[in-house]
Order: structure tokens, then sequence, then C-alpha cells
């Protein structure tokens, strides 16, 4: 390995030109921007995102949507698990797809126009039914998977984007009327159904990378104290661990938590943890120590990470072989280590 940055320290190989090869250009859009520092704008960033529009898995996940936006089938888009409109949206934009796309934005606009509830929140509605998913269907997951994906692809200003903001700060920082549903989830904090009523990480990790994607200038005082919030719940407990609250009965984390993985749908995993808390300004936290150990040590001889979790035969399309070093878990593994450890 010939990499002198300290970062690159940290692995058994350097798996950067690896990552930044044209036969995938996918991982080379995203990865010449988190690793290179490339700009957005520059001729070689621009290229790989032409390409990687043109390419599998991109342009598979594209060609399977519906001539009115859906994908799967119409309706509220959280069904068919992982072949839906909302599913295939949250892919894409963690695939670096371009939200400037004439399909990104029909399927955006499909979604926002169906599975947004009167409350202003993501509901979880699978079925075909046009209405609006009731607010007792609104999981932090789900909204937080969503907001970051349509804030990526460019719907920052969006009013009703700004509402399922409005609702995502309400229910972390407990505003009035923002109260929990025994059916689902909400505040105050990351409360939800599915862990016996208890806070999840696994919510708390998409909530985190949603709010953490809002620049810094647009984030007014209450969005602010619901990041910190956030992160603070994610760093109350070590991550390496992560003995978060647990409901009926469990006395042991998912295992899905410790299994490194690409896409990622409603599981979180630690890796995913870790973004989220880079991106919100904690990627120096002491607290980290013990997560970019366990990072460290599921890499290969050859500085890579086997794809642990890999979503295979549930998506439009498969992106990865299930158990295989992957790129796009190396990649996510690599962007952590260098927020990390610096250059």
């Amino acid at each position: 390995m010939t990499g002198t940055a300290r970062w690159q320290t940290a692995l058994n190989d350097d798996p950067t030109p690896w990552l930044l090869e044209d036969l995938d250009p996918a991982v080379r859009h995203l990865a010449l921007q988190r690793l290179r520092d490339r700009p957005r704008g520059g001729r070689d960033v621009r290229a790989a995102r032409t390409a990687a529009m043109a390419s599998h898995p991109i342009s598979t996940f594209l060609e399977a949507q519906d001539d009115e936006g859906f994908w799967s089938m119409p309706g509220g888009g959280y069904g068919p698990k992982y072949a839906g409109t909302v599913w295939t949206l949250v892919f894409l934009d963690q695939m670096g797809a371009d939200g400037s796309d004439p399909r990104i934005r029909r399927g955006c606009e499909y979604l926002l126009e169906h599975s947004q509830a009167p409350n202003g929140g993501f509901g979880a509605r699978g079925g075909k039914s046009l209405k609006p998913p009731p607010p007792s269907t609104v999981i932090h997951c789900l909204n937080g998977n969503l907001l970051r994906a349509l804030i990526g692809f460019g719907y920052l200003d969006d009013e009703r984007v700004g509402r399922a903001i409005e609702w995502q700060v309400g229910a972390v920082i407990g505003r009035p009327g923002f109260g929990y549903y025994a059916s689902s989830a909400v505040g105050p904090g990351f409360r939800c159904a599915a862990n016996e009523g208890l806070e999840c990480a696994w919510g708390a990790a998409k909530v985190l990378l949603a709010l953490a994607r809002i620049p810094p200038e647009r984030r007014d005082g209450e969005t602010s104290e619901a990041l910190d919030a956030t992160a603070e719940f994610l760093l109350s407990r070590d991550p390496a661990v992560a003995d978060y609250p647990m409901g009926y009965g469990n006395t042991k984390p998912n295992g899905s938590w410790f299994k490194l993985g690409f896409p990622s749908g409603y599981v979180a995993d630690v890796l995913q943890a870790a973004e989220g808390l880079c991106e919100a300004g904690h990627a120096r936290d002491p607290r980290l120590s013990n997560v970019l150990d366990l990072i460290r040590d599921q890499q290969d001889e050859q500085g890579r990470w086997k794809n642990r979790y890999a979503y295979a035969g549930k998506m439009i399309a498969d992106i990865d072989r299930q158990g295989r070093p992957s790129k796009w878990v190396t990649l996510r593994a690599c962007t952590v280590l260098r927020a990390a450890l610096g250059e």
C-alpha cells in the first residue's frame, strides 16, 4: 500500500483504485467526491455521474419505473418490500442517482402525492390505496430515509418536505401535538411500537442522516436541537455494543446491527450510525473509538469489506452478491474512517 493519509494506515491494503474503476461508474462517482474531494461539478465527477445513470444498477432501477412515476404498484409505496416506490427512491439516493433526472423527479412527485400523511410525516402504507396514509403509520425510520433521499434529490425547498422536517423535529424534541401512536412510533425521542414502545436506534440512525443533510445555515434552532438530541441518543451507549433499549424480552441487540451491508432499508447497521455521526460533526468523538475498531476488524487482507446484508432477491434488481467483497460497503467504511481519522 502506497497511500500515506492517516485514514489509509488503518487499512490492510488500499482499495481506492478498485473503488475508482470505470467499470462501476456509480461507485466511482461517489468515491471521487468522498475520498478524493472532487467537486460535484468537476469534469470527472460529471462524467462518472452520467455513466452511472446509464449503467446497472441505477439504470436497471429506473427502467422498472411505471410511466406514472411509481415502482411495482401504485399507492403509498411501502410495499412490496423492497421493490416499492419508497424503497426504490431510498436506494437510488444511496447509489448517488442524479436528482435532476426527469424519472427521479417523477418518482419524487408521485411519492409526495401518495405517501405523505396529513401530519406531514411519511407513512408506511402498503397496498394500492391512493388515499394519504393515516398519521398513525408515520415512523422514524421511514420518515428519516425519505427525508434524506428527497433532500439529496434537491427537494429541501419544497413545502411538502418542509412539513416532513417539521414533523420529524417535533417528534424528536417532543413538541406538543406530536404524541405517541401505539400502532407505530413517534415521540418524544425515538419510541417505536416495533420495539415495544421503547426508543429505537435504527430509527435514530435514519433521522440523524436526514437532519445532518440539511446544511447548517438552513437549520433553525429546533432542527439543531433535534439533530443534537439524535446524535446524543446514539452516543449514549457504545454503538459497538449497541445495548440500546430492547423490547419484548430481548437481551441482545439485533444481529443485523453488526452486519455491514448495502443498500440500507429500515434496518440500520453500526456503520450507518457512524456515517450519521460523522456527518453531524461527531467524527472525532472519542466515543466512536470502539466503532472504528469494529469497522477495521471486518476488512479483508485487501482492505475490502463484504456485503453481509445485501437484500439480494428482494429489490427491483440485485446490487451485490451476499457475502462477497463489496465496493459499496468498502466505500461506506472508507468514508467513515477518513472522516474519523483524517488525512
